[in-house]
C-alpha cells in the first residue's frame, strides 16, 4: 500500500515538473506573453518585514507575561486550596454544638490510633539505630 502511495506522488511531482518546464519553455521562446498585472510584486518589502519583526516581538512579550502570569496565579490557588483542604480535614474531628461552641473532638478509630502509635514507635527506633551507628 506505501509503495503505491509513493508512486502516485512522484508520478504527479514529475507531471507537475514536466508542466511547469513547459511552460517556461514556451515563455523563453517568447510564444507566451507576461501581463503587466499578473507579476507579484511588494515595492516595500524592507518596511513590512521590520513592521512583522515588531509585531511579533511586542506580542511575544504579551505572551511571555501572560503565561507567568497564570502560572503565578496558579500557584497562588494551589496554595489557598490547599491551604483550606488542610482545615477543613483538621476540622472534620471536631465535635461542635449547635450554637457554635467546641464540645469535644470526634475520638478517631482505635484501630487507626494503634497504628499511628505503632508508626511512631518505629521511627524512634530507627532513629536510634542510626545514632548508635554513628556513635559506636
Amino acid at each position: 500500500m506505501i509503495y503505491f502511495i509513493l508512486i502516485l506522488f512522484f508520478t504527479s511531482l514529475f507531471s507537475i515538473i514536466f508542466m511547469v518546464g513547459k511552460k517556461l519553455i514556451l515563455l523563453k521562446n517568447g510564444q507566451i506573453e507576461v501581463a503587466e498585472g499578473a507579476l507579484f510584486e511588494i515595492p516595500y518589502l524592507k518596511e513590512l518585514k521590520h513592521l512583522i519583526a515588531q509585531s511579533i516581538k511586542k506580542y511575544e512579550h504579551e505572551g511571555l507575561v501572560l503565561v507567568v502570569k497564570f502560572y503565578l496565579q496558579g500557584i497562588n490557588l494551589a496554595k489557598v486550596g490547599y491551604g483550606n483542604l488542610k482545615k477543613k480535614i483538621k476540622d472534620l474531628h471536631i465535635k461542635k454544638q449547635p450554637n457554635g461552641e467546641v464540645s469535644e473532638r470526634v475520638e478517631v478509630s482505635k484501630f487507626l490510633r494503634f497504628v499511628s502509635t505503632y508508626k511512631h514507635k518505629i521511627i524512634e527506633i530507627k532513629h536510634r539505630i542510626k545514632e548508635e551507628e554513628k556513635n559506636p
